[in-house]
């Protein structure tokens, strides 16, 4: 009985959203639209699928299933589909190593066998020797979609702190693993995200940020995090709460234990632009109780950065008065900006990321869009830079401030990931661990040029593809940017971008404003009221392809994630004559309402602004993808992608703009949704769906600019070593 009533539910819901209207076989199902709008300053402004924001309703999964099952009969049905799919197993099919993490001797590392569904964990205390399979998340579902979070080993090396997600999801729940026995201990946490787990250096607990618990035991993300103690061998509800903001909305403490143990570091977040930074005195010997919470740095002026401490000076990496970064020292005592120390001056290069290492300062710049990596005695004394072996980015350099062993990862377009051993002391590196490589670099070109945009800046943007497959102005190409939160884009190794290059087509990745490219102010002219320039620098690299006879409209496509996908909605609002196919995929779509979805959400109005602001909101809806498509209009043939379990950036920002883009759609082109219903933004993805995934997303932008009747199926031997 219950079971028919589920069934006559689900069979209603489908009516519903495909509002009873027989299908074509070449026509999207119709979704139901309403009659809803919203009142901004004094402005109605129609939101037709709103119902689509209930995403665990009956209805909106019967609207899935049928999207989805449109699409797959789409896809299916492409030449290229199995070819993709095929190359995208051999080229993920190689060992790949995690950039090792150590504490006391004992070494953690990712690793995966090549087809793996999930990484696992190995531990060592001899480099030279693999070592043991620590933990597996393979074990744990027999699709491989629980995946390992983060991890954090305690200070004797002895124990494992460790988080996994279910489906992708955001959410954590983190357990103990004896390093010995690879047994658990009986603790178990949840309720948290993003937070760091920072352990007391007796190793007997550690402090982390969770969200407040709910009567029913379940965690709210709307509300803001409080910093927590759990001691091992205790039960989560005898945590205790160490701090918590009550004075402003919006900001989060996170938790930092300095390397000597003698303080509690609380970096305060709340947006991308500025951040704040209080600390804690903790108990020394023969004392019970910590000191007060002093807030330090609390101006709210620039960003800062706790990179590590010497006794009662701390260091900071902070865009306060230097846009590019640098380096400073404040010694609490005398804690007021007229005492502080200068380390690593701001430069013409801006810094992504600095670490406090064995008495250096390990500086990673960004130069001319690559990575460079520098050290500083403390006192400021340039010591040289390490050496890279390419024009490529690096990640790691962290490690305790006590050793001068330190790793990190290099890759450019054409190399996967290799890791390197460090010694900071001797200035000498090793591999530690190199994957074959997936194809010959000497077989493609990789350049990188400038172009004006709109407004005269030079923009800055990477070309790859084959030696043998010069332009023409013809060439199948992919442009792919993101241009926001100060993230930059470097060159880094991509199976799924192999497996296009190789196929012959071209990938041109746009350094855009908004961007981590060129330090803070590059960043800030691509937010809130500048966000159009963002829009306008992808448009003139789409232009310049066209232009430099790379490609022409019929054979260029853009792709992007996230804000990403934010930028390929809104470029294809504004320009859809110059392009063949637009991927977006887990973008942010509906700029008025994108802060109602959490408080994770709402942090990104520091380079978004609020529809409540009327100056914000009217830039909001002069570029918002779901609300400037226009009936009738002819717009590229658009694959979105989505994920059910993102609970990042909510999939009704995908499941709204796919139903108004294919009510929208004025042409024969196609518009498809594809969700993923385990995985979330992007994260977890188990390697089979990651290949499904880009095997569908490669196989629709092939047809739709060209490339399967160009290219043929099989790539040339001689791209293979």
């Amino acid at each position: 009985m219950i079971r028919a009533q589920y069934l006559s539910v689900a069979c209603l819901a489908l009516a519903a959203a495909v509002s009873g209207a027989a299908e074509q076989p070449d026509q999207p199902p119709l979704s139901r639209r309403v009659d809803h709008t919203d009142l901004y300053h004094g402005e109605r402004v129609a939101d037709p699928y709103r119902w689509l924001e209930d995403t665990d309703s009956a209805a909106t999964r019967a609207w899935i299933a049928t999207q989805n099952a449109y699409t797959q009969r789409h896809i299916a049905g492409l030449p290229l589909r199995e070819h993709f799919a095929t190359r995208l197993r051999a080229l993920i099919d190689h060992e790949r190593f995690g950039v090792p993490r150590h504490e006391a001797g004992t070494y953690v590392y990712a690793y995966n066998r090549g087809t793996d569904e999930q990484d696992s964990l190995w531990v060592t205390t001899d480099l030279r020797q693999r070592g043991r399979l620590l933990l597996d998340p393979n074990q744990l579902r027999a699709d491989g979609t629980v995946s390992l979070g983060d991890y954090a080993l305690s200070p004797d090396g002895a124990l494992l702190a460790y988080s996994l997600s279910d489906g992708g999801s955001d959410w954590k729940t983190w357990r103990i693993r004896r390093i010995d026995s690879g047994s658990d201990l009986p603790d178990v946490l949840h309720g948290t995200k993003f937070t760091p787990l920072a352990w007391s250096r007796d190793s007997s607990g550690f402090y982390y940020s969770r969200y407040p618990q709910r009567p029913d035991g379940s965690y709210d993300d709307s509300r803001q995090v409080a910093i927590w103690y759990h001691r091992l061998g205790t039960p989560q509800d005898a945590d205790r709460q160490i701090f918590a903001i009550t004075d402003h909305a919006t900001r989060d403490p996170y938790p930092t234990v300095t390397e000597d143990g003698a303080y509690l570091i609380i970096q305060v977040r709340d947006g991308y632009q500025a951040s704040g930074v209080y600390y804690q005195r903790l108990p020394g010997p023969g004392e019970d109780e910590p000191a007060a919470v002093v807030r330090l740095l609390d101006q709210w002026d620039a960003l800062y950065e706790f990179i590590g401490n010497d006794g009662s000076e701390f260091f900071f990496l902070t865009t306060q008065s230097a846009p590019n970064g640098r380096v400073i020292a404040i010694d609490i005592a005398p804690p007021q900006p007229e005492h502080w120390r200068e380390v690593v001056p701001q430069g013409p290069a801006a810094i992504e990321t600095a670490s406090l290492i064995a008495g250096r300062v390990v500086v990673q710049q960004i130069v001319d869009v690559r990575s460079r990596v520098a050290v500083f005695a403390t006192d400021g004394t340039p010591l040289g830079e390490i050496a890279l072996p390419g024009a490529g980015s690096v990640s790691g350099f962290d490690g305790p401030a006590v050793s001068p062993v330190t790793f990190f990862s290099y890759t450019d377009f054409t190399t996967p990931r290799t890791v390197y051993r460090h010694d900071l002391a001797t200035g000498r590196g090793e591999p530690w661990q190199a994957p074959a490589p997936g194809i010959d670099p000497a077989a493609f070109v990789t350049r990188q040029v400038w172009f004006e945009s709109r407004d005269g800046t030079r923009v800055p943007m990477y070309i790859v593809h084959r030696r043998d497959r010069p332009p023409d102005g013809r060439r199948p190409t992919v442009l792919y940017g993101y241009g926001g939160f100060n993230v930059p884009l470097l060159p880094a190794w991509s199976a799924s971008r192999a497996a296009w290059l190789e196929a012959g087509g071209v990938l041109a990745v746009a350094n855009l404003r908004g961007g981590g490219e060129f330090g803070e102010r590059w960043h800030e002219a691509g937010t809130k009221l500048l966000k159009q320039n963002v829009f306008d620098d992808f448009i003139a690299a789409a232009e310049w392809l066209i232009e430099a006879g790379y490609t022409s409209p019929e054979h260029l496509a853009i792709w992007g994630g996230s804000n990403g996908g934010l930028l390929v909605g809104a470029v294809v609002n504004q320009r859809p004559e110059l392009f063949a196919a637009a991927v977006p995929a887990v973008g942010v779509m509906d700029m008025l309402r994108y802060h109602t979805a959490g408080a994770n959400a709402r942090q990104w109005s520091s380079d978004y602004g609020l529809s409540e602001v009327p100056g914000e909101y009217r830039a909001l809806r002069a570029y918002s993808p779901y609300h400037n498509l226009r009936p009738g209009s002819c717009y590229p043939a658009t694959l979105v992608m989505a994920d059910a379990n993102d609970d990042r950036v909510a999939s009704w920002h995908s499941y709204k703009y796919a139903a108004a883009l294919q009510h929208a759609q004025g042409c024969g082109r196609p518009v498809l949704i594809r969700v993923e219903t385990r995985a979330g933004h992007g994260a977890g993805a188990s390697t089979s769906k990651i290949i499904d995934e880009y095997a569908d997303q490669w196989a629709f932008v092939a047809q739709a600019t060209g490339l399967a009747e160009r290219e043929g199926f099989e790539p040339p031997r001689d791209l293979h070593p």
